[in-house]
């Protein structure tokens, strides 16, 4: 049996060895790479109409970094910064999210990022916010095959229901370039509960007008 494990990802502050197996059966490689396709599916939760990217040079680019596994090589869309080296993703998704890796994917140049900081449940961050301690923070590795996984802390992102990551520096090129973003976790879809209540609140109800009304001819009697 071969031992692939996932030894090549990064805890805590990124740092750390790449564990190789040393097997070859190509099956199990096969296997393997089925596998982490449905562990990167987090793709498919993302709120992508009110997913931000700031600093892309294109407008909507940022959104097409995150797409299946099995498309993470393909170098025919990609973000890139503006005028500098910085990115910021602000990324909604359509329920709860316990995160627990993260694989970012550029050029093997001085254009791939060199640092992710992480924030959890911060809506609508700006470069501004980055001020702010992230949540968790790595120093990256040029990784252009997408290989790379960079472990969160679990406890610490069990429910995060928006998540933006902030690149602020590469290796030393004038712009950022990255090409896939891969999120590994677990979804929880938000209880229906919840959202008929949501619905209910936000439709009028005439009855409630009535008695406003009522009250404030009781009021002004008075």
């Amino acid at each position: 049996m071969c031992d692939h494990g996932h030894g090549r990802g990064h805890g805590g502050g990124g740092h750390g060895g790449h564990g190789h197996g040393g097997g070859s059966c190509a099956d199990e490689h096969t296997g393997d790479d089925v596998e982490r396709g449905v562990q990167y599916s987090l793709f498919m939760k993302i709120d992508l109409d009110h997913l931000e990217c700031l600093g892309e040079a294109d407008e909507g680019s940022g959104k097409t970094v995150f797409r299946a596994w099995e498309d993470r090589a393909a170098r025919d869309k990609y973000v890139e910064s503006m005028d500098d080296q910085e990115l910021l993703f602000n990324i909604p998704f359509t329920g709860n999210v316990k995160l627990k890796g993260i694989i970012v994917s550029g050029e093997d140049s001085d254009t791939h990022p060199a640092t992710m900081r992480l924030y959890k449940n911060r809506p609508q961050m700006s470069f501004d916010d980055t001020t702010l301690t992230p949540d968790q923070e790595f120093e990256l590795q040029r990784d252009p095959t997408g290989d790379i996984e960079y472990g969160v802390k679990i406890v610490k992102f069990a429910t995060v229901h928006h998540l933006t990551i902030h690149f602020k520096r590469n290796f030393g090129g004038e712009t950022t370039r990255i090409y896939y973003i891969g999120l590994r976790g677990e979804f929880t879809q938000s209880r229906r509960e919840e959202i008929v209540i949501a619905n209910y609140e936000l439709k009028p109800n005439p009855c409630d007008n009535t008695l406003k009304e009522k009250t404030a001819s009781s009021h002004f009697v008075q």
